[in-house]
């Protein structure tokens, strides 16, 4: 899956994330991730959290 910067993507949790940095090409993200509570969190994402991108 190609991903850039401040793509949306939907995680394996339900939630949804904007890319806000990229590490080596893709072996890992930083991402303001929606949570379910309504607060944003900047959390590390793996690609294999990761559902797709919307």
């Amino acid at each position: 899956m190609e991903l850039q910067m401040f793509d949306k993507v939907l995680l394996k949790t339900g939630e949804t994330a904007f890319i806000v940095e990229i590490f080596d090409d893709g072996a890992a993200y930083e991402m303001d991730i929606n949570k379910k509570d309504g607060k944003i969190v900047t959390d590390t994402v793996w690609p294999d959290q990761i559902e797709k991108k919307l």
